[in-house]
């Protein structure tokens, strides 16, 4: 008998917009993991870049699938006690070349603090303005942090469109996402019971057309996999089953929510340029 949380049986066409497949875990069978992605319907895929050498292999991989592969070029709030302003020149290099649709993955993240806040809200505004100077969408970090990050974001009025990457937050952040005109990118969290339920809640709220899903591959792999993986390990293949969840959420069938994210993340990065 089928769980209520199986993914559709027919393969659909579907954007991952935050995967980090430059991580080691998928260094041994990265060549297999697109096989499956491709074979469960995920037609390209956003590898994140969260530190310089993160960002320059991001945008090696994704050069060697031009039209189904994409990357970011960022430095995560966890490495902003190394940045320097001279690593504003590698990332404008690197958002100079075609696969490279975003900058980020870039943030505060104040629940670990592995970089002293003072050093992440610098690197984060030098980021903001490589985005303002390239034109580039930014794809975001926030965790327990939300005040401090939408201050910054608050000085930046001109900045290109922007996802709030992998919201979990509550409903007042949310609102003041939206009101910022924020994508918003939804994970296999919402398939947690323990710490993701009152996403199922929050994701009615979000404007269609704001709509994004990612597996954050190799993280975040969804607790309801039925059978569950021998792995813990996240994969692209998996973006049908959250955007299963997802659209049992907002009360439309996953058809359609692939339409509307899919449309959402081509408008977002640009990518109908690839398509030509």
């Amino acid at each position: 008998m089928k769980s209520s949380h199986d993914s559709p049986t027919e393969p659909i066409a579907l954007v991952d917009v935050g995967a980090n497949l430059a991580h080691d875990s998928f260094d041994a069978d990265r060549t297999e993991v697109l096989e499956r992605a491709a074979q469960a319907g995920v037609s390209r895929i956003v590898i994140t870049g969260s530190s310089r050498e993160s960002s320059h292999r991001a945008s090696e991989l994704a050069r060697s699938a031009p039209g189904r592969l994409f990357s970011t070029a960022g430095v995560h709030p966890h490495h902003a006690k190394d940045w320097r302003s001279s690593d504003a020149d590698w990332m404008r290099a690197l958002a100079g070349r075609d696969e490279v649709v975003a900058i980020g993955e870039c943030g505060l993240d104040y629940f670990r603090n592995f970089s002293p806040p003072e050093d992440q809200e610098i690197a984060f505004r030098a980021q903001l303005d490589v985005a303002v100077e390239t034109g580039l969408p930014v794809f975001l970090h926030q965790r327990d942090a939300h005040d401090a990050f939408c201050e910054i974001l608050a000085d930046y009025p001109t900045l290109p469109p922007a996802v709030a990457h992998c919201f979990t937050g509550e409903r007042h952040e949310l609102a003041a996402y939206v009101d910022k005109d924020l994508y918003i990118g939804i994970t296999g969290w919402i398939c947690d019971e323990r710490r993701g339920h009152h996403l199922r809640e929050l994701v009615p709220l979000i404007p269609p057309d704001r709509l994004l899903l990612e597996t954050d591959a190799p993280y975040l792999l969804p607790r309801d996999l039925d059978p569950k993986p021998s792995s813990r390990r996240n994969e692209p293949m998996h973006l049908p089953h959250i955007a299963a969840s997802v659209a049992r959420c907002v009360g439309t069938s996953v058809e359609e929510l692939a339409r509307t994210t899919t449309r959402n993340a081509i408008e977002f990065f640009g990518l109908a340029t690839f398509d030509k």
